[in-house]
C-alpha cells in the first residue's frame, strides 16, 4: 500500500515538473525568434504616493503599443504584448517584478520605472538576465554608471540626470534671475532628491551664489515648518524643491506662503502635474520649474490628444517620456531585426529617433541622452486652464551657456 502510494506520489511530481516546465518554456515569449509576438515589460508604482505616475505611464504605454499593433507590428508583422507589474516605488518589488519579467515572462526588453532608487535596485537582476531597460524618468547618475564610472550594461535612460537638472536650475537661478542667496529643502529619503540638491548647490555656488540654509524632510512629512522656520531666517531669494513627491511640494509651498516667506521656488520634473494647481495653485504661482520638453510643443499636443480621448484625462509628464522610450525601443528592435534581448541591448545605442522631448541617441559610454536640451518654465495664472493656472515655456537653458 504504501509502494503505491510512493508511485503515485511521484507520478504527480512529474506531471507537475512537466506542466511548470511548459510554462517556463520559450513558446510565445519576447525572447523567442518562431514567435508572432514581442514581449516587453514595464514597472512602476500603481498603487501608493506615486501612483499617479505610473499609472499614467502604463495607460499611456499600453496606447502607444496598440497603435503599433494597428499599424504593423514589429519585424514584418508581430505583434507586441505589454505585461506590467506594480512595484509600490519599492525597490525589493522592482526586483521582484524585473525577475519575473525576465524569467517568468521572458520578456525582450523592459521599460520603467519612473524613479530612480528602484532603477539602481534592478541592475543586478538586469545583468543576471542579459535583459535591456530603459527608465523614463529616472535621473540618478548611478542607474547607468558605476561607482568605477563603468556603464552598466543593461540599464538605459531616456531622461538628463540630475547633475544635469540641478545645474540647469542653480545656473538659471543665478544667471538668469541673478539670485545671490539660496535655500535648500529636499527630501533625505530620496536618491533622486539628494542629487539635485547637490548639484543645484554646486553649480550655484561656482557661479558665485551661496547656500544660507539646507533643511530636509522626507516623504510622507505633512508639517514643514520646523525647517521652514529655518529657511525664513536665513532671508534667502530662491528655494529649491526638490521633494520626491508633488504632494510634499504642495504641503511645503502652502506652508511657506502661511509663514509670509516669499521668495521664488524652484521646482524639479517631480513638481510637473496639474493635480499640484488645485492643492497649491496660489502658493506656486511663480515658480519656475525645469522639464524635459515644452507642453506647447505640437508634438506633445498631439499625446495629449490622444491620451484624454482615450483615457478621459489630462496625462502626466510619463505619458510623454514613456512614449520617447517607446519609440527608442521599437527603433532598436527594428535595428537588430530580432526579438532576442542582447541584440536590443546591442541597437540601443546605435539609433536615434526625434522624439517629443527631443532628439534622442544614447551614448555608449553612459547609456544616457546625449547633449538633451532642458526646457525652463513658469507657472503662472491662466484664465483658460481647468484650475486656473499653467506651465509657460520661458527658454532653453544650459548651464554651460
Amino acid at each position: 500500500m504504501k509502494r503505491k502510494k510512493l508511485a503515485l506520489l511521484l507520478s504527480a511530481a512529474m506531471v507537475l515538473s512537466l506542466a511548470l516546465t511548459g510554462c517556463g518554456g520559450d513558446g510565445g515569449s519576447g525572447g523567442s525568434e518562431d514567435s508572432d509576438v514581442v514581449k516587453i515589460g514595464w514597472i512602476g508604482p500603481l498603487t501608493g504616493d506615486s501612483a499617479l505616475w505610473g499609472t499614467c505611464e502604463s495607460q499611456a504605454l499600453q496606447m502607444y503599443v496598440d497603435e503599433q499593433n494597428e499599424a504593423g507590428g514589429v519585424l514584418g508583422g508581430k505583434k507586441l504584448e505589454l505585461v506590467t507589474y506594480d512595484i509600490k516605488s519599492d525597490t525589493n518589488e522592482a526586483v521582484n517584478a524585473v525577475k519575473r519579467l525576465i524569467s517568468n515572462d521572458k520578456v525582450s526588453a523592459i521599460l520603467g520605472p519612473n524613479s530612480s532608487a528602484p532603477a539602481i535596485a534592478i541592475k543586478g537582476a538586469l545583468d543576471q538576465g542579459k535583459v535591456p531597460d530603459i527608465a523614463t524618468v529616472a535621473t540618478n547618475v548611478a542607474i547607468t554608471v558605476g561607482e568605477d564610472g563603468s556603464v552598466n550594461p543593461y540599464n538605459f535612460r531616456i531622461c538628463f540626470t540630475d547633475p544635469y537638472q540641478g545645474a540647469v536650475t542653480g545656473g538659471f537661478a543665478a544667471d538668469e534671475l541673478g539670485a545671490t542667496r539660496a535655500a535648500i529643502l529636499y527630501d533625505i529619503s530620496s536618491d533622486y532628491s539628494q542629487g539635485f540638491a547637490q548639484y543645484f548647490r554646486e553649480t550655484f555656488e561656482e557661479k558665485g551664489g551661496k547656500i544660507v540654509a539646507e533643511e530636509a524632510g522626507k516623504t510622507g512629512d505633512t508639517d514643514f515648518r520646523a525647517q521652514l522656520t529655518k529657511i525664513k531666517e536665513a532671508d534667502p531669494e530662491v528655494i529649491l524643491l526638490p521633494l520626491a513627491n508633488y504632494k510634499d511640494i504642495a504641503l511645503a509651498a502652502n506652508q511657506a506662503r502661511e509663514m509670509g516667506i516669499d521668495a521664488t521656488f524652484f521646482g524639479g520634473d517631480t513638481l510637473p502635474s496639474d493635480n499640484i494647481f488645485e492643492m497649491a495653485g496660489p502658493a506656486l504661482e511663480g515658480t519656475y520649474v525645469v522639464n524635459h520638453f515644452d507642453y506647447n510643443d505640437p508634438a506633445a499636443e498631439d499625446i495629449t490628444e490622444r491620451y484624454v480621448e482615450k483615457y478621459g484625462k489630462q496625462p502626466e509628464i510619463n505619458a510623454y517620456m514613456v512614449h520617447d522610450a517607446f519609440q527608442l525601443l521599437i527603433a532598436a528592435i527594428e535595428e537588430a531585426g530580432s526579438a532576442d534581448p542582447q541584440a536590443i541591448t546591442d541597437a540601443l545605442t546605435k539609433v536615434e529617433i526625434d522624439g517629443v522631448t527631443g532628439h534622442i541617441k544614447l551614448g555608449e559610454d553612459n547609456h544616457d541622452p546625449i547633449g538633451k536640451e532642458a526646457a525652463m518654465q513658469q507657472i503662472v495664472k491662466d484664465e483658460n486652464a481647468e484650475q486656473g493656472y499653467s506651465y509657460k515655456f520661458i527658454m532653453k537653458y544650459s548651464p554651460e551657456a
